[in-house]
């Protein structure tokens, strides 16, 4: 097989069988999204890339399916209902992590074992806690077989409300993530990279998100040359598109609040996911205050998943990129995000898109030199106007998403995360060389 040229170090590094462990690998959540371009870039350097989750739906040759894994167990969600809120556990809740844990220890030997693996990569896994069974599986993986480890951290426990109350505290600073010598960490922001630092003395690497700019988007295909009218929309519609997850933090109102300023009955505020694990009063609030302002909403989710297919109700489903070139105006107005892939998604196929000045983008991605109209927290007269302008005005337009587009290629392009991961590679290779 090839190798790739190590030329500080003067040495060739082999391909490796690398194997990637999280709850789930399947549909279109960040994590598996994420997870799927680090093993195409991987593979692309003759690397052979192998799986572990509760729910996979990867190639079953190359994988390992333990149910118990899926955060959505039965047994987890046990164990996280009396974990969460409280501040003691009883006996019988850390009996039960401990046993779930042995025997998710134990599978994991044996996909170390099956597929001669020689890397794992763990996948937000030691990071947010939502399976705390697999992550203290993992702390003690680690420690009993020292095999080489890579921790892409998406977004730490201490970073989401719902964790600061907690039974755990010990199994949290022993797993999430654990400071195992032989585990390289892995971030996807500034702020991330500090607080693992501060909060666990561990350095890490920062490797933020990426989509494939050397590449761009291929024009729609006769598949989805009919989702305009399959979505309900009219010829002479513009459409809006906030391409997110309905949940708070997604800031949609003011995605409402800006269509009703910009007055015009021709635009359509479309939402492709449905909503999230967080209930569903928010959802019936948008639906309420649209309706409230005269905003023209419509939900696709029942058309827009996760890859093309034929639903229950005989219709033509859609994958949320198929939707990507009819918009007119990307809405991004997030309160938070641990990076932003929808913001890259709208560059990557050049549309201008209004975001929020959450934290992340304005220390990660804004000084990269971006433009576009910004709203910090709430909207005012002059960003309406600068997305109006963007609206109308087609050579500015043009002009704003294709420097867009060479900077996303300059910074957040599959060469920059090629790089990265050879890095990587190599000091595990220098490391150990046996590996």
């Amino acid at each position: 097989m090839a190798t790739i040229k190590n030329w500080k170090a003067g040495r060739s590094i082999e391909p490796q069988r690398i194997g990637f462990v999280s709850t789930r690998f399947a549909g279109t959540d960040g994590v598996s999204l994420e997870s799927a371009k680090w093993a195409q870039v991987l593979a692309d350097d003759q690397h052979q890339c192998f799986w572990y989750a509760g729910r996979l739906d990867t190639r079953p040759e190359t994988s390992l399916c333990v149910p118990e894994a899926f955060f959505g167990h039965p047994e987890n969600e046990w164990i996280n209902g009396r974990i969460w809120g409280r501040t003691a556990r009883e006996p019988l809740v850390s009996d039960r992590i401990r046993e779930m844990a042995g025997y998710l220890k134990e599978t994991l030997h044996d996909f170390i074992r099956r597929f001669d693996l020689k890397i794992l990569v763990f996948e937000n896994v030691q990071t947010i806690p939502m399976h705390v069974p697999l992550g203290v599986a993992i702390a003690e993986l680690m420690s009993e077989t020292h095999i080489p480890a890579i921790a892409h951290h998406h977004d730490f426990y201490w970073e989401r409300t719902r964790y600061s109350v907690n039974a755990v505290n010990d199994l949290l600073d022993m797993a999430f993530p654990s400071r195992d010598h032989d585990l390289q960490h892995v971030v996807i922001n500034h702020a991330a990279q500090e607080e693992l630092a501060r909060r666990k003395a561990v350095p890490s690497l920062l490797i933020p998100n990426v989509l494939d700019f050397e590449n761009p988007p291929p024009p729609p295909d006769a598949y989805a040359s009919d989702i305009w009218t399959e979505i309900g929309l009219g010829r002479d519609d513009i459409l809006i598109l906030q391409p997110t997850r309905i949940v708070p933090r997604k800031g949609i109102e003011h995605a409402i609040d800006l269509v009703r300023r910009l007055n015009n009955p021709q635009y359509k505020l479309v939402i492709t996911h449905e909503a999230g694990d967080e209930g569903l009063e928010y959802r019936s609030m948008l639906v309420k205050y649209a309706r409230q302002a005269g905003v023209d909403m419509r939900f696709v989710a029942t058309r827009i998943t996760d890859r093309r297919q034929i639903n229950r109700e005989g219709k033509k489903t859609y994958a949320l990129w198929d939707i990507y070139p009819h918009a007119s105006l990307i809405t991004y107005p997030s309160l938070y995000e641990g990076f932003g892939n929808a913001y890259l998604e709208a560059v990557y196929f050049k549309k201008p898109v209004l975001v929020n000045h959450y934290s992340i983008f304005h220390r990660d991605i804004e000084p990269k030199g971006f433009r576009g109209p910004v709203m910090d927290g709430y909207l005012t007269d002059e960003v309406v106007d600068e997305v109006r302008r963007v609206l109308e005005d087609s050579g500015h337009r043009q002009k704003m998403v294709d420097h867009n587009y060479r900077l996303a290629r300059k910074y957040f392009s599959y060469a920059e995360l090629r790089r990265c991961l050879r890095t990587l590679i190599i000091n595990i290779s220098n490391l150990y060389p046996d590996k």
